[in-house]
């Protein structure tokens, strides 16, 4: 599952990030100009979090900017350059960090003390050691999620709240990605059940994760190819998707290492789960929060971003038109961008466009 940090697998200078040329044909095809420009850290480090993990952290833009901390996707995925360009650098202080396992934090793609709990505790360390008393918290797909949770347990830390792409970490969402979309793209879908024995095609999730977790490291990647190729077809519907090109050197081990702590996360509702994450959002109330969700979402559902607005009392929903689960799909990148840019000029979300009416039926 993508659930990602921004879908896109690239070579996003010069970070050993989430790396892989699957997607590398659509670059040619996407529109940046919503985006705020490329920008470099002003510093970067690491944190010892405990339990053997390193992370690794940047910051950009302005020192005395209003903070605002990214969280990725993933789980497993990391952050990448264009990560930045959704704040004004002038306006923002923006950290972004790779979480525990991902990325530049090391080491890379360890289950060990490695939870939605973990995560948390290692959000607010991180704000202690940069010296930020509030910040604003931005979190797309998982990283919603991890948003949801980490304001609900540090309500005080938080200035306000962005979460893009809702996903609720429930059964119904992984099923949702898993077995569900098969209605839409039975052609997609029957290649990726197809590499599954039928016994086993009912829980596509269970019998990926064990290919993955095995020692045959071939074995592993030709089944992460094939997940990533099922990521492809859901984030590009209506369109004819391609084979996964074959990665090499360290990327092997990188997208390895990916794919199986997103599924050490999944297979447990990433310690989580929809009716706890819904009961974060009733604690965040009175915090500002903005949500935003693509009409053409395949990769998870609007229906979600609708029960946090409906239970967050005094958020803002935008169910954007045209634009799916990618962060970067222009329509989404543009009102992305249209929320950072209205909370660092007004500090909340209260006439920030048009909301979907509190009032509207369930």
């Amino acid at each position: 599952m993508i659930f990602m940090s921004g879908l896109l697998r690239r070579s996003d200078r010069p970070e050993p990030l989430v790396k892989c040329a699957s997607i590398r044909r659509m670059n040619a095809a996407l529109d940046d100009s919503a985006l705020f420009p490329p920008i470099e850290p002003f510093t970067s480090g690491v944190l010892d979090v405990g339990d053997g993990h390193v992370m690794y952290f940047e910051q950009c833009g302005n020192p005395d900017g209003v903070p605002v901390v990214f969280l990725h996707g993933g789980p497993g995925s990391g952050c990448v350059a264009r990560h930045r360009r959704f704040f004004d650098p002038a306006r923002y202080r923006i950290v972004l960090f790779d979480q525990r396992g991902c990325g530049r934090s090391t080491p890379r793609g360890e289950l060990r003390y490695n939870t939605a709990a973990h995560l948390v505790a290692d959000i607010e360390r991180l704000r202690a050691h940069l010296n930020i008393g509030r910040w604003l918290v931005f979190g797309g797909s998982w990283g919603s999620s991890l948003a949801l949770a980490y304001c609900a347990a540090h309500k005080a830390a938080c200035s306000g709240a962005i979460l893009r792409g809702v996903f609720l970490t429930g059964k119904r969402d992984v099923e949702w990605f898993f077995q569900d979309m098969k209605a839409q793209l039975p052609d997609a879908w029957a290649r990726l059940a197809a590499r599954a024995p039928k016994r086993r095609q009912h829980d596509l999730l269970a019998w990926y994760a064990d290919c993955i977790g095995g020692n045959d490291r071939a074995a592993a990647l030709s089944v992460v190819r094939e997940w990533m190729r099922w990521e492809d077809a859901l984030t590009q519907p209506g369109r004819s998707v391609g084979e996964v090109p074959e990665p090499a050197g360290d990327e092997v081990q990188r997208l390895i290492d990916k794919y199986r702590l997103q599924a050490h996360y999944l297979l447990r509702e990433c310690f989580l789960g929809e009716k706890r994450l819904l009961d974060c959002a009733a604690r965040m109330h009175g915090l500002p929060t903005a949500i935003l969700h693509g009409r053409l979402d395949l990769i998870c559902k609007p229906e979600a971003a609708w029960r946090v607005h409906r239970t967050l009392h005094g958020s803002r929903l935008r169910l954007v038109d045209g634009a799916g689960h990618s962060p970067f799909d222009a329509p989404m990148a543009q009102a992305l961008v249209g929320a950072t840019s209205h909370f660092a000029a007004h500090g909340d979300f209260a006439d920030w466009g048009d909301s979907v009416h509190e009032g509207a039926g369930a």
